[in-house]
């Protein structure tokens, strides 16, 4: 290849790369668009999740152990996903319930290693006080 083939091939490279990175302002929105997060996590005593406060107090107080229950546990109570014993169901819950409540206060609080059940049922935005009357729901529809 001559100096000057190889200079133009040069040239021509160098000058398809400069396109290629020249963007327009629309299409550099449309690249932000599609690349950007489809959600966020707030971890508690975070102040900057200015959005997540507000929804998890946007209630206006403390939710029922019903409204928590169906919010969050639901998913896996009432079909037994992941091994959880179904809302009602007195005998996958009697040994639980032998144990008392505040060790069922503290499953889910904190949830139970080697087992389906995360801390707070996932529910990261439930008060303690939330996640204690959801418990107290599920034993007390399920003797």
């Amino acid at each position: 290849m001559t100096k000057s083939l190889k200079s133009l091939v040069i040239l021509l490279a160098a000058a398809l790369s400069v396109a290629a990175f020249a963007k327009t302002e629309e299409q550099r929105e449309a690249i932000i668009e599609r690349i950007k997060p489809h959600g966020s996590v707030c971890v508690a005593g975070d102040t900057s999740c200015g959005a997540m406060t507000a929804v998890a107090t946007s209630s206006g107080g403390v939710r029922s152990g019903e409204a928590v229950y169906n919010a969050a546990c639901m998913a896996c109570h009432s079909t037994g996903a992941g091994g959880a014993p179904k809302l009602g169901d007195v005998v996958a819950w009697t040994n639980r319930i032998s144990k008392g409540r505040e060790v069922l206060h503290d499953s889910g609080l904190n949830g139970v290693a080697g087992t389906g059940m995360i801390a707070r049922g996932g529910c990261m935005n439930c008060a303690d006080e939330e996640i204690i009357a959801a418990v107290d729901y599920m034993v007390d529809s399920s003797q």
